[in-house]
Formats: structure tokens, sequence, C-alpha cells
């Protein structure tokens, strides 16, 4: 059973059908109480990281969140569920829930572009990523893969044995985190096709140490 957080913050459905796409059970919750009970959690969130954290604190999930990591039992974030899990973003100017060194910048404003343009922001589209370090979660994945970001802002873990991958979009950022019983991306898996839906297959059936 894959419990997933609601806090206000959109993007359920999508998940949900990709949990069902993969053949796994789930159930959507507010509850602190279920998520403690949860076998594994997926923190989603589509949305602005201010209003994200005062849902969580309101609700009460912010502790729930951090007291189910401490079981390791395995958390993923997912989009603004993978910024809002670190230390702190500029957007809105928000502490976060600090599950993770690091922080959550803006994209610059004056990117170029391959054809001498200026990238746009947010990032809105399709992007490759670049694992850089083995994890279960990434398995089967292929160098070509390519998944589905929108965001105008990036996180950075504080560690490098964190960043687990890679993406390019004007800078280098982190696009997947993760330790111990800990993963999250910044893109959309659930709307990421094959490749998305092998990853949350992985995620189903990880077993952190």
């Amino acid at each position: 059973m894959i419990t997933i957080i609601d806090y206000e913050a959109g993007n359920l459905t999508s998940v949900a059908r990709a949990i069902s796409n993969i053949g796994e059970s789930f159930e959507i919750t507010r509850e602190p109480s279920k998520i403690m009970d949860a076998e594994r959690v997926i923190f989603p969130g589509v949305g602005a990281a201010g209003s994200a954290m005062e849902s969580l604190i309101k609700l009460g999930l912010d502790s729930a969140i951090r007291d189910f990591l401490s079981t390791g039992r395995p958390l993923m974030g997912i989009c603004l569920g993978t910024q809002i899990i670190t230390e702190y973003s500029e957007e809105n100017d928000t502490p976060c829930l600090g599950l993770i060194k690091g922080r959550v910048t803006r994209f610059p404003g004056d990117m170029p572009s391959e054809n001498g343009g200026v990238l746009k922001v947010p990032q809105m589209g399709w992007n490759k990523i670049k694992i850089k370090k083995a994890h279960p979660v990434l398995e089967g994945l292929n160098a070509d893969d390519e998944f589905y970001f929108v965001h105008g802002y990036y996180p950075q873990a504080a560690d490098p044995s964190h960043v687990l991958a890679e993406t390019e979009y004007g800078i280098v950022f982190s696009s997947v985190m993760g330790f111990e019983n800990l993963v999250a991306t910044q893109f959309h898996p659930e709307k990421s096709g094959r490749p998305g839906l092998r990853i949350l297959k992985n995620f189903c059936g990880w077993k952190p140490c």
C-alpha cells in the first residue's frame, strides 16, 4: 500500500493514476496517524513553497513526515515535495522541512539558450537526467530517457553524496536527491511515461538498508 500525502498542493490525481497503472494499491490522506502507519509514502506537490509549508504545519503533517522518515521506511518527494524537503526555499522566503541539507533557488532570468536567445523560466517540458550515483530507484533507466519538468526554482543538495542525478537547464542542478530511506525527484515521474513509471515501480519495491 502506497500512502500519498494530501496537503492542498495539487497533482494527487496524476500520481494516483500512475500508481494504479503499475498495479499498486494506494490511499490518499492528510491524517498524520495514517502517515505514521504507512508502509511507504509519496510526498508530491505543485504550487508555491510558502503556502505549501503553511498547509503542512496547519494539518500537522510537517511533524508526521519527519517522524515517518525516522522510522526507516521509504519516503519519496516529487517536484514541490522535493523542494520543501530541503532547509530553505527562496520562493516566499520559506524555511522548509530540513529533511536534507540544501536550499532551493530561483532560476536566473538571463540564462542563454543554444539558439542565441534566453531560456524560458519556468522550465516546462522534457529534459534528461545524468545519474551521478547508482540507486535502486533509478535502476533500469537509459541515458536518453527524458522526464517532465515544470519548475521555476531548483534544488541543490549541500552534500554531493546526496545528489543521485543532475540535470542541465542553463545551470546544472540536483534533479534527484536522496540518502538512506529518502529519495526525491524534481521532475514528475507520474507524467514522464515509461521511464517515470519505472521509477515509481522501483520505489514501490525498494527496501532501504
